[in-house]
C-alpha cells in the first residue's frame, strides 16, 4: 500500500485542487490507482459528477507520475465510470450507480416517494423565510458583538437576546418577564428535555399531558422516567379540572392558547381552574406557546403564564414564526426554577449559537421580526379562508373545525373515513396526517377518546407555487 505523501521543497508547486484520500495497493501504480478510483466511484464515495482533483494535483499529492494519473483516468473515461469533457475537468459520471444498490422490486422500493404537496402540521411556509432583512441583522450584530461575545458565556443566552425577549413577550404575549428568568434554548424539545431534568430532580412522579398532541413530547417525559397519565380534551380545551383527581402529578404540559392538534383554545374558567391546581398543589403549568401569534378572528390571547409567573413555566421558540432550523427557543422561568434548568443546561448543550442568539436580538429590536409576524399573519389568514371555501364548495359533507389560528387545522370527516381518505391523498401525492395518529389514552384511566375521524391540515407549509395545486388535490380526496 502506498501512503499519501506531500512534496519535498525541490518539487514543482502542484495545481491547486480539491483534496482526494486514495489507498494505491500493489507494487503495479497504475493499476492499483484504477483499482482505488474504481472502488472509490462504485461505491458511491465518490458521487456522480464530483469533479476529481487535477491530474498534476493528484499526482503530487499521490507521489507518482502525472503520465499514471492521465492513464488512469483515460481507463475509467473509456470504461464510462468517469467522463472529461475540455474546460471542466473530470467527473464522475453521472449516470454510474453504485455497487450494491438494492433492484427496484416490490420487496425493496421504497412504500412512499417524497410528496408533491406536503401538508401535515408542524412546519411554516419556509420559502417566506426573511432572509435579506435576517442578514441585515446578522451583519449588525456581528459588527457591533463585543470580542467576548465570541466566547463561553451564560448559560442563561445572551443578555441582549434575554432583554429584547422580556420586552417582546411582555409586549406581544402578555407575559411577565424578566432578562434574568429567561433561559435561551434550541427550541421547545430542548426545553422540555432539560424541564424533564430538573422535575426528576425535585422527585416529580407524573406531568399530565393532553389527550392530543404529539407523542414525541410524551415519549420525552417518559424516557426520563415521569408518568405521563392524559388529560380529556373537548371544544373547551383540557379538562383542567381533573387534575384533581391524578395522583402524583407535579406538572402539567398544555397548549392553552391554541390547542395542538384540534384548535381550541382553553377557556377562561379552565384557564383559572389550572392555575388553582398548582398554587393548591404547589405543581407547575408548562405552557407551550408554539404559535400563539398567530390569531386571525381577534386578537391572539395572551399567554397563561401572566396570571402566575410563579407557577407557570412559559415555552416559546422562532420554529412557527420563523423556521425551525433558526433553532432557538426560550423558557421564562419561575424565579426558584432558574438555578436548576442552568444546571440541568450544564450537562448537555449548555449553550446556543452566539451568533444567532445576537442577530434575533437585532431582528426583534429592529422591528423586523413584528414586521414579519404581522406579514405571516395575513398570509396564512388568507390560505385558511381559501381552504374553509374550498371545501364548503367542493366538500359540503366535511366541517373545518377549531378557531381560526396557527397554521393548521382540523377537518372533520364522515364516520370511518379517515383512513381511506388518507390514503387516497397519498395517491393524489398529497401528504396529510389524521387526527387519530395525535390521540393518547391508557389503558388504566377510566375512559377512551371518543370515535372521531378527521383530518389535520397544515395550509401554511406548501409556498406559493404548489398552494393551489395541493388545495385541489385535497379537495379531489374529500369524501
Amino acid at each position: 500500500m502506498r501512503d499519501l505523501r506531500t512534496n519535498s521543497a525541490d518539487d514543482p508547486p502542484p495545481s491547486i485542487g480539491a483534496d482526494l484520500h486514495l489507498e494505491l495497493r500493489g507494487p503495479r501504480l497504475r493499476a492499483g490507482l484504477i483499482d482505488a478510483l474504481r472502488e472509490a466511484v462504485r461505491t458511491g464515495r465518490l458521487a456522480p459528477g464530483a469533479r476529481l482533483p487535477a491530474s498534476r494535483s493528484l499526482a503530487a499529492d499521490l507521489g507518482v507520475s502525472r503520465n499514471t494519473v492521465v492513464e488512469a483516468y483515460a481507463e475509467l473515461v473509456a470504461e464510462g465510470l468517469l467522463s472529461a469533457q475540455q474546460g471542466s475537468g473530470t467527473r464522475v459520471a453521472a449516470r454510474v450507480e453504485p455497487r450494491g444498490a438494492a433492484p427496484d422490486t416490490p420487496r425493496t422500493r421504497p412504500a412512499r416517494h417524497r410528496p408533491t404537496y406536503a401538508m401535515q402540521p408542524g412546519s411554516p411556509d419556509l420559502s417566506h423565510f426573511p432572509r435579506t432583512q435576517w442578514l441585515t441583522a446578522a451583519r449588525r450584530a456581528l459588527t457591533a458583538a463585543p470580542h467576548d461575545a465570541l466566547g463561553y458565556g451564560d448559560a442563561r443566552g445572551r443578555v441582549e437576546l434575554r432583554t429584547a425577549l422580556a420586552d417582546y413577550l411582555a409586549r406581544a404575549r402578555g407575559v411577565y418577564a424578566e432578562p434574568d428568568r429567561i433561559v435561551v434554548c434550541s427550541g421547545f424539545h430542548h426545553g422540555l428535555a432539560l424541564m424533564a431534568q430538573a422535575l426528576k430532580a425535585r422527585r416529580v412522579r407524573a406531568v399530565a399531558v393532553e389527550a392530543y398532541g404529539l407523542d414525541l413530547y410524551r415519549d420525552l417525559l417518559t424516557n426520563a422516567g415521569l408518568h405521563t397519565p392524559p388529560l380529556y380534551v373537548d371544544e373547551h380545551g383540557a379538562r383542567t379540572d381533573d387534575l384533581a383527581r391524578l395522583r402524583g402529578v407535579g406538572a402539567v404540559l398544555m397548549t392553552p392558547a391554541h390547542q395542538y392538534p384540534t384548535g381550541v383554545a382553553l377557556s377562561p374558567g379552565r384557564r383559572t381552574r389550572a392555575v388553582d391546581w398548582a398554587r393548591a398543589t404547589g405543581g407547575l403549568i408548562l405552557e407551550d406557546d408554539y404559535d400563539g401569534e398567530f390569531r386571525y378572528d381577534r386578537h391572539p390571547v395572551g399567554a397563561l403564564q401572566g396570571l402566575d409567573p410563579q407557577r407557570v413555566v412559559y415555552f416559546g421558540s422562532v420554529s412557527k414564526s420563523l423556521a425551525p432550523g433558526v433553532r432557538l427557543g426560550w423558557m421564562v422561568l419561575p424565579e426558584k426554577l432558574v438555578p436548576e434548568i442552568v444546571i440541568a443546561k450544564g450537562y448537555g448543550d449548555y449553550m446556543s449559537s452566539t451568533l444567532e442568539q445576537l442577530t434575533l436580538a437585532e431582528f426583534i429590536n429592529s422591528g423586523a421580526y413584528d414586521r414579519h409576524v404581522r406579514s405571516m399573519r395575513q398570509r396564512y389568514r388568507r390560505r385558511r379562508d381559501q381552504l374553509v371555501e374550498a371545501l364548503r364548495r367542493s366538500a359540503p359533507g366535511v366541517r373545518v373545525a377549531g378557531m381560526a389560528a396557527g397554521l393548521q387545522t382540523v377537518v372533520d370527516l364522515p364516520c370511518g373515513t379517515e383512513g381511506s381518505v388518507v390514503l387516497a391523498a397519498g395517491r393524489e401525492g398529497l401528504a396529510v396526517s389524521g387526527l387519530t395518529q395525535f390521540g393518547y389514552e391508557e389503558a388504566d384511566s377510566g375512559w377512551r377518546l371518543p370515535e372521531r375521524d378527521a383530518l389535520v391540515v397544515n395550509y401554511a407549509a406548501p409556498p406559493d407555487s404548489a398552494w393551489a395545486g395541493a388545495l385541489e388535490a385535497l379537495c379531489r380526496v374529500m369524501p
